[in-house]
């Protein structure tokens, strides 16, 4: 799955050249862009039922605005809820960071790419702080830039069904 996945996002376009600032503030000379090849609906579709099928959970979340159509995608193919989180808080309405019952729930969070792991790390503790049991996060593209292990000290497994390493060696073939 992981190399067919890379295949995939490589095909589609996922992979660009050139000098980037990335979310995390580390210099890059590729982008993954993930966001821009699901708005392809077939293969948003596909992500999202391999994302299902990953583990158990009862409501999927993401964070704004990146991994939300992940979210509502995982949520139609999966029948199960989902939760918005907002990347800032707001001053107006019921300024509720989660849009969404998470309470008492197992909730699975959802990335895009996933660099240090600062979005998902951000997220996980929204969702605990709003009472849910957040312990897993899928991404679609890992890069390999610490993410996991900053994960990992929280007690958050991740999930990857591909990697950049992938990525980049299918675009080498």
């Amino acid at each position: 799955m992981v190399k067919e996945i890379a295949a995939m996002l490589g095909r589609a376009g996922a992979l660009i050249r050139g000098d980037f600032t990335l979310a995390s503030g580390k210099k890059s000379d590729y982008y993954i862009d993930v966001k821009s090849v699901l708005t392809d609906p077939g293969l948003l579709e596909y992500l999202a039922r391999k994302i299902a099928g990953t583990s158990s959970f009862d409501v999927v979340a993401g964070v704004a605005v990146g991994a939300v159509p992940i979210a509502v995608a995982v949520s139609l193919v999966s029948g199960k809820p989902f939760a918005i989180i907002r990347s800032s808080g707001k001053d107006h309405g019921k300024e509720n960071m989660i849009i969404g019952d998470v309470e008492g729930k197992d909730v699975l969070l959802v990335e895009d790419v996933i660099t240090s792991g600062g979005s998902v790390l951000f997220g996980i503790e929204q969702l605990r702080a709003g009472g849910a049991h957040a312990d897993t996060v899928v991404t679609i593209v890992d890069r390999h830039a610490g993410g996991e292990a900053a994960l990992r000290e929280r007690g958050v497994s991740l999930i990857a069904l591909t990697s950049v390493a992938e990525i980049l060696e299918d675009s080498r073939i």
